[in-house]
């Protein structure tokens, strides 16, 4: 039974031939002008407690990061500042289906004041969260969409959702969504389109007065589903597109046409972000379509199996100059459970400048990891969001100088030959 609720790591890159958004609700996008990978820079002016805005640049393509209830899922604030980054995902319902109401966080001045954030972050208010706020689709209306949250079954109508929206006062927000997955029917991907776009109408009729909303685009795997969202979606005032609908069944070799027949039909001036994809080879397959921004829980996932990430950053995409140990046959991580690492008193990575390897050993964290500290998720978590920061630096180094699909060959050729090698030896 449903129930419903009543900094960047650098500065801005220089853009040649770009165009510019016209600035809305203190958010503007400049983008170098290209088909497919682009890179460019998200301007977000962000109201002090001196009433002075403070602009914070975050380069695109770019991660934002996830967490639970408006922080990163295992780092506390005093740590908050060992992630270059400035960009945070919230979703809306970890704080209106349990625990503070919104009315509580709209006297303490929005989730900014709430969390002790400031004017130091931009905060990306996002329906969907793969962990705790999971789109059920079967119990979707055509009033609101239902989400499978720790308190139960929930349907959130359209003004429902701004209220929460008017009260947390996220700087960005993506529109609510009926996200289906690969599998349902034609009529029902249809019916998918059509309640979003309703629901868009809403969310911009309510007009909340806060933050960049993003329109939602869905249509599951149907081709042209996503082409009519994409479509009606570019029509409406909305500053950037929020796609959603994928991670849900649909499989990597279909997902570059379904992409495509978005990414045709969605003008270059605004910012676009995925949710769904996190895997290296998904970000790259996102980008070389044209995604800004990547909400994921791809790092939560890894640092809660006690996964380091490991995979070389090389410039050129070549990962054959790792060598993986004996005990390990991925290229991409390590497992710091492993008792190998008992007596390791090396760091994650040699050259990493991430807090944790500047600090601490495999033979800590692996200790931490064996006793059950939080600690060990504390400090993996700041390696594995530097290193993937770091990642998206290669990359957006690789577009602007114009050799991105060189890269991106390079990295999925050598990432194959260690398997190879195993399965002719196996």
């Amino acid at each position: 039974m449903s129930l419903s609720l009543s900094s960047s790591l650098s500065l801005p890159l220089p853009l040649s031939n770009q165009i510019t958004t016209t600035p809305t609700m203190g958010m503007k996008f400049l983008v170098k002008k290209a088909r497919g990978a682009r890179v460019g820079a998200l301007e977000i002016a962000l109201l002090g407690n001196n009433n002075n805005n403070n602009i914070i640049n975050i380069n695109t393509p770019n991660i934002v990061i996830s967490t639970c209830k408006g922080l990163p899922h295992f780092i506390s604030l005093d740590l908050l500042s060992s992630i270059p980054s400035s960009i945070l995902q919230v979703s809306n319902l970890h704080f209106t289906s349990e625990g503070v109401s919104t009315n509580t966080i709209s006297k303490l001045g929005g989730l900014h004041q709430m969390l002790g954030l400031n004017n130091k972050y931009v905060i990306v208010s996002v329906p969907r969260d793969s962990i705790q706020s999971i789109p059920q689709f079967k119990a979707a209306t055509k009033f609101a969409p239902s989400f499978d949250t720790p308190s139960g079954r929930l349907l959130v109508k359209p003004k429902e959702y701004v209220e929460m929206i008017s009260c947390m006062k996220p700087n960005i927000w993506a529109a609510l969504a009926d996200e289906v997955p690969a599998w349902v029917s034609h009529k029902r991907n249809k019916t998918s389109v059509d309640r979003t776009l309703k629901w868009l109408d809403d969310c911009l009729a309510l007009n909340p007065e806060t933050g960049s909303i993003f329109g939602a685009i869905v249509g599951g795997s149907n081709l042209e589903e996503r082409r009519r969202c994409a479509e009606e979606v570019a029509k409406r005032n909305v500053s950037g597109y929020w796609i959603g609908g994928f991670g849900l069944g649909e499989c990597m070799d279909e997902r570059p046409t379904l992409l495509s027949a978005i990414m045709d039909v969605l003008p270059d001036d605004k910012p676009r972000m995925i949710c769904g994809l996190g895997l290296p080879e998904e970000i790259l397959q996102g980008i070389a379509a044209g995604i800004d921004l990547f909400d994921t829980t791809y790092i939560y996932t890894l640092t809660l199996g006690g996964f380091a990430l490991t995979f070389p950053l090389d410039k050129n995409g070549n990962q054959q100059n790792f060598q993986p140990s004996q005990i390990e046959s991925d290229s991409t991580k390590i497992n710091l459970r492993a008792t190998a690492y008992r007596n390791d008193t090396s760091p994650i990575l040699e050259d990493c400048s991430c807090y944790t390897c500047k600090n601490h050993t495999k033979a800590y964290i692996n200790h931490l990891l064996n006793v059950h500290e939080m600690l060990a998720q504390t400090l993996l978590e700041i390696h594995n969001t530097h290193h993937y920061l770091m990642f998206f630096q290669v990359i957006r180094d690789a577009i602007q100088d114009g050799r991105f699909e060189k890269f991106r060959q390079t990295f999925l050729e050598s990432r194959r030959v260690p398997f190879e090698g195993e399965a002719i030896s196996a």
